[in-house]
């Protein structure tokens, strides 16, 4: 009867774990509907990117989504961005 118990928890906790891992980490972190909408959302925000942020920093290497949210909020107290110039160029740096 432990060993069911033991396993059962044990299921559990690993479909916990992975449905987790499968949300996005972050809910600032912007979800393209489609292909078209993906590719409108990376044009926004590299134009975005490239008139607010291009004139301190180059576009940076790919770091995970939650990294890069962290940054793109910081940066926006800085820069002075609105929240949607954030999304779009969080959107633009994690895809």
């Amino acid at each position: 009867m432990r060993i069911k118990v033991f396993i059962l928890t044990a299921a559990m906790a690993v479909g916990t774990f992975v449905c987790a891992a499968s949300r996005p980490s972050d809910p600032n972190i912007p979800v393209a509907r489609d292909a078209n909408e993906a590719e409108n959302m990376r044009v926004e925000g590299e134009h975005r990117f490239r008139s607010n942020c291009s004139r301190c920093h180059a576009a940076p290497h790919k770091f995970p989504a939650r990294m890069m949210a962290t940054i793109v909020r910081h940066m926006r107290v800085r820069a002075t961005i609105t929240d949607e110039d954030m999304r779009y160029i969080l959107y633009y740096l994690t895809q």
